[in-house]
């Protein structure tokens, strides 16, 4: 496995990560999941996220008790808060009443005295800034948050948070979680370049785009019964035959390179320097081997060339 800094930060994690979105607490069977995690960790993955909202705390759940088998200094734990957790008024948001309240929920249910990150999940529109970024100074303070983090910010909103943050001496965000893949690629433009320019890190999901990337679909109208398109309707919509045509010539490149489509997806992420960890799901564990030999991959510039000559304009 291979590591790199988050950021600006003198934090290492993993290439490759796991995350327990639509996976763990849920759909996936409990002792899959735990043999899933405990693979990713035999591999040399040291990078853990989970959020309150994955199934209302029951991924958070599964996710500590697990990792009760290893010291807590060898592994890198992230989780988040923004989503509704109940139906009160301060049940969601980036309020400092809800991010106080769920952090320590969180800390709860992960059995753990502290996480190394902790995610704004969304930007909170209706929250000052400041009163979300001071909520989690006094976590940091305290010791029971490490880093402060983001997930899918826009680079102004980023910016913002930095200003309030050096002008009332806060923790400053080090990492942004957005979506990114060869079908999503919006990062690219803003987000990428202004991390790079003010040391904050991409931590990216979904970056096989929901297993589309893996080439386990052949048209549209086959959609294989134990697949997550077969489960969850947005999933499926973004499958398309136009995407599995450009995911059969990927194969062709990812053949000559002896490496699977997934894994060369993964690869052609973690060009991006500023990318620190790719997360992927896994709901078997041979699914985390097969996707952790994607760290270290280096892919020559005509192959990246290649490769942009199949996505086109996505």
């Amino acid at each position: 496995m291979k590591f790199r800094r988050l950021g600006r930060s003198g934090l290492k994690v993993s290439e490759i990560s796991l995350g327990s979105w639509l996976t763990y607490g849920g759909y996936v069977e409990r002792e899959n999941a735990v043999k899933a995690i405990e693979n990713a960790y035999d591999l040399g993955i040291n990078f853990f996220d989970t959020a309150n909202v994955y199934e209302k705390g029951a991924a958070e759940v599964l996710l500590g008790e697990t990792l009760k088998a290893y010291p807590r200094d060898s592994y890198v734990l992230a989780t988040k808060a923004f989503w509704p957790m109940g139906e009160g008024p301060n049940d969601r948001g980036l309020s400092r009443k809800h991010v106080m309240e769920q952090a320590h929920a969180s800390l709860k249910r992960l059995g753990e005295d502290y996480v190394d990150i902790f995610y704004c999940h969304r930007y909170d529109p209706e929250t000052p800034i400041d009163e979300t970024l001071r909520a989690i100074d006094d976590l940091v303070r305290q010791g029971k948050v490490l880093y402060v983090g983001v997930s899918e910010w826009t680079a102004t909103q980023m910016a913002e948070g930095l200003g309030a943050a050096d002008r009332y001496l806060l923790d400053r965000i080090v990492v942004n979680q957005p979506v990114y893949n060869m079908f999503n690629r919006y990062i690219e433009k803003e987000v990428i370049p202004f991390g790079e320019r003010n040391g904050i890190g991409q931590v990216v999901f979904s970056p096989l785009a929901q297993g589309l990337l893996t080439g386990k679909y052949n048209s549209a109208a086959d959609i294989p019964a134990d697949s997550r398109a077969a489960k969850l309707e947005w999933v499926r919509n973004g499958v398309t035959d136009d995407k599995i045509a450009k995911v059969r010539e990927l194969s062709g490149i990812a053949g000559e390179l002896d490496l699977t489509v997934g894994q060369l997806a993964l690869a052609w992420i973690l060009r991006q320097q500023n990318v620190a960890s790719a997360l992927v799901g896994a709901s078997r564990p041979e699914q985390v081997t097969e996707n952790a030999k994607a760290a270290g991959v280096e892919l020559s510039q005509e192959v990246i060339d290649r490769i942009e000559g199949i996505l086109g304009a996505e």
